[in-house]
């Protein structure tokens, strides 16, 4: 093992650390990051290696997008070049990566360069004006934290992720993969796309001991989106979460790429406190696809906006893809991709959703949203088999279920002051 120390490292901030770092990476196996603040660009991983981060020790994003050399990747459900991570593996086995230390992303450039510091300014509203805002999450690139990409045998332990430009760590075509013990720290109210953890058709995957804060999804597991997710093929499966503190944030959510399925996922003994959403699935009539045999048990919620939050036609505006006539810009590529749809496969099949052991409560000076279900349905594509038991439930709102079939609810108590507050149906159409 090697230590930056023992070399000629800036570890002030203010010099760019990239190519001293991936030196060492490229001649060594095990690489000790000592503390310090090290600002690099993308940094890449090889089979058979340990980065340890030493507490204190921070490697910092670069706001120079010179920096950032396009890779094939997947990114929102589509494969295309975009911007590297900070730390990828890409074809690599037998990774750790562990310690104390910090990825930052230096988010604020980012998000600045999406939508202002306003969330009302920036590319964002350029894309909007254009009648183009489906674009814009791809023309805008932004770096994530970690990739992990077509790798197997990873083990993530102990670090922190903070403030990265778009999602904080993606596991991406990847299987047998542990993550354990990390801090999400993503939860600037303008930070757009900050997921926390992203499971992206990849398989056997072990979340646990997360805390996490975001302002997007805080574990979402994810397949592909429309046409290319379906090309590709690839599902999710084979996936626990679990002993997990979910603080501020969307909640777990199962979509909304989903076209290629998920299945097989055990969520169980997580705690949600202050967060939008416990379970989530969201899709829509674009994405196809499949989400069966999910368990979602011994979970505690308090002040938790939406409980049960299953939306099939989620945020339409960022859904119907169409360029309008008045568009006189560039259209490249992957534009097409996004445009190409297949009508011949049936709409999202949610089916066989089992949650039990659910305590919800809320707070007695709490003023937010607090609704038991927003269960809605396709009116060609229904919500099928729920099983819910031994829940004690107290909120505000009851909510709605629409298009749902066979919602079976035993040995549970759920207790709500009103039915349903009209305001409160549109969430997360950003």
């Amino acid at each position: 093992m090697v230590y930056t120390k023992n070399f000629n490292i800036d570890n002030s901030g203010n010099t760019l650390a990239t190519k001293e770092l991936q030196k060492l990476i490229d001649s060594n196996d095990e690489l000790y990051i000592n503390k310090g603040t090290y600002l690099v660009g993308p940094l890449f991983l090889h089979d058979n290696f340990k980065l340890h981060l030493e507490e204190g020790a921070i490697l910092c994003a670069t706001i120079d997008e010179n920096e950032y050399k396009d890779i094939f990747t997947r990114v929102a459900g589509i494969e295309m070049n975009w911007y590297p991570a900070i730390i990828n593996a890409i074809n690599a086995n037998n990774i750790l990566i562990d310690g104390k230390g910090t990825i930052f992303g230096n988010g604020p450039y980012w998000y600045n360069k999406y939508w202002g510091n306003d969330t009302k300014g920036g590319m964002r509203e350029i894309y909007d004006r254009e009648g183009i805002r489906f674009l814009c999450d791809y023309d805008c690139k932004r770096p994530r934290n970690l990739l992990i990409s077509n790798c197997y045998n990873v083990t993530i332990k102990d670090i922190t992720s903070k403030d990265s430009g778009f999602w904080n760590i993606h596991i991406l075509y990847s299987h047998d993969v542990l993550i354990d013990g990390i801090i999400i720290d993503s939860g600037l109210l303008n930070s757009p796309s900050t997921d926390g953890i992203d499971i992206d058709s990849s398989h056997d995957i072990k979340i646990v001991n997360i805390i996490g804060e975001t302002n997007d999804d805080s574990i979402a597991i994810k397949s592909g989106r429309d046409f290319d997710g379906i090309r590709v093929g690839i599902p999710c499966y084979n996936i626990e979460i679990a002993d997990c503190l979910i603080k501020k944030g969307f909640g777990i959510t199962l979509g909304s790429e989903l076209s290629a399925g998920i299945y097989n996922v055990n969520i169980h003994d997580i705690k949600f406190d202050n967060t939008d959403c416990a379970f989530r699935i969201k899709s829509s009539n674009m994405r196809k696809g499949y989400v069966k045999n999910i368990s979602f048990k011994k979970i505690v919620c308090n002040n938790v906006k939406y409980l049960f939050h299953v939306n099939l036609n989620w945020n339409p505006g960022y859904n119907k893809c169409r360029i309008p006539d008045s568009y006189r810009g560039e259209i490249k590529e992957y534009y097409h991709t996004l445009l190409k749809t297949d009508n011949s496969l049936p709409n999202t099949v949610i089916d066989d959703i089992h949650i039990s052991n659910v305590k919800a409560d809320y707070s007695p000076n709490y003023e937010g949203i607090s609704r038991v279900f927003h269960l809605e349905g396709l009116d060609d594509s229904h919500i099928r088999n729920i099983y819910m038991n031994d829940m004690d439930i107290n909120a505000i709102e009851y909510g709605f279920i629409k298009n749902t079939d066979n919602l079976d609810i035993k040995n549970s108590r759920i207790n709500t002051k009103v039915q349903c507050i009209a305001a409160n149906n549109d969430y997360d159409s950003r």
